[in-house]
C-alpha cells in the first residue's frame, strides 16, 4: 500500500489495495491504524458490490442500522445500507451542516465508510472533514477547564427539523447526552464532541450561555483550515472516516446534478466517556 497525507493534519489516500478482495487480519489491523492516525482515509478506483462494501466495513465490527430505518423513514431493502441520493432538482442534500454521523444515539457509530459511484457531472459534491482532537488541543487553557466535565444532549430531531421532516404518531427518534469532550477509545486523546446537527445544549449553565458557548465552538471549527481537509470525489471512491473524532460536511454546489453514494456504518461497543482534564 502507498499511502499519501490529504493534509498534515488530517486525511491520507491510500493506493495499491482491492478492497473487494478479502483481506487478511494482517492488512485489516495495518489499515485500522493508518485510520486512527490520518482518521479520513481515501480509496479510489475500487469497484464494490454492496456485499463486498459491507464485508469491508465488518472487517472492523458489526454494521449500523440508521435510525430512520428503524422508524420506517427510509424504504431501502437493506438495513445495514444507507443510502446519499440527491437527484439533480433535490432542494437539499444530507450531511450539509458539519456534523458527527447519528451523535444522538446512546453509542454513536465509530466509523463511516461511504462508496460514491455517481458524481455531478459539474465537479462540485466535495466533503470537508475536520479533526476533532486538533480543535480541542487549540481551545485556550481556560475555556478547556470551562468545559471539562461538562455534558451536552444530542437530540436526532434537530436534524430532522432542518430537512423539514416530522414525526408520524408512534415514531420515536434518539435523544443522548455525551460529554463535551470525550476520550478517544484507540487513541486516548481528548476530541471535542459537539456538532451543529445534533447537539441541542451544553447541560448544567443557562440556555443563553449554551448557545453562545456551542455557537463560539461550531464558527472555530468552521473556519480554521488547519483542521481541515476536502475531499473531491471520483467515482468508485470509498472513503472511511473515524466518528469518534473527525466532523464532516457535504458541500452541496451541484444543484442541476446528480450525486449517488451508499454509506455503512459501523457499530461501537461502548458509548462516549470522558476526558478528565490534568489540573495543575
Amino acid at each position: 500500500m502507498q499511502v499519501t497525507r490529504v493534509t498534515p493534519n488530517i486525511g491520507a489516500e491510500v493506493r495499491g489495495i482491492d478492497l473487494a478482495a478479502p483481506l487478511d487480519d494482517t492488512m485489516v489491523l495495518e489499515i485500522r491504524k493508518m485510520f486512527i492516525e490520518h482518521k479520513v482515509l481515501v480509496f479510489r478506483g475500487q469497484q464494490l458490490t454492496r456485499d463486498q462494501h459491507k464485508a469491508f466495513g465488518q472487517c472492523f465490527g458489526d454494521l449500523h442500522i440508521h435510525p430512520s430505518h428503524r422508524q420506517g423513514m427510509n424504504k431501502g431493502d437493506d438495513p445495514e445500507i444507507f443510502a446519499i441520493d440527491t437527484p439533480p432538482d433535490a432542494k437539499q442534500s444530507n450531511g450539509e451542516a458539519w456534523h458527527s454521523d447519528i451523535t444522538c444515539e446512546e453509542i454513536p457509530p465509530m466509523a463511516s465508510m461511504l462508496y460514491v459511484t455517481k458524481v455531478p457531472e459539474n465537479g462540485g459534491g466535495d466533503t470537508m472533514f475536520a479533526n476533532m482532537c486538533l480543535a480541542w488541543e487549540e481551545l485556550s487553557d481556560d475555556l478547556k477547564i470551562f468545559l471539562d466535565g461538562k455534558y451536552a444532549f444530542h437530540d436526532g430531531m434537530i436534524d430532522l427539523r432542518n430537512y423539514g421532516i416530522s414525526l408520524k404518531p408512534g415514531q420515536s427518534y434518539p435523544q443522548a447526552s455525551h460529554p463535551v469532550v470525550t476520550k478517544h477509545p484507540e487513541s486516548g486523546k481528548p476530541v471535542l464532541f459537539v456538532n451543529r446537527s445534533f447537539t441541542s445544549h451544553i447541560e448544567g449553565i443557562p440556555p443563553w450561555e449554551s448557545r453562545m458557548m456551542l455557537n463560539g465552538l461550531y464558527d472555530f471549527v468552521m473556519g480554521n483550515a488547519r483542521l481541515q481537509c476536502r475531499v473531491s470525489w471520483t467515482e468508485n471512491t470509498l472513503v472511511m472516516w473515524d466518528n469518534r473524532s473527525v466532523q464532516h460536511q457535504a458541500i452541496r454546489d451541484y444543484v442541476g446534478f446528480s450525486r449517488y453514494g451508499e454509506r455503512v456504518s459501523i457499530l461501537d461497543k461502548l458509548r462516549p466517556v470522558a476526558y478528565k482534564l490534568a489540573r495543575q
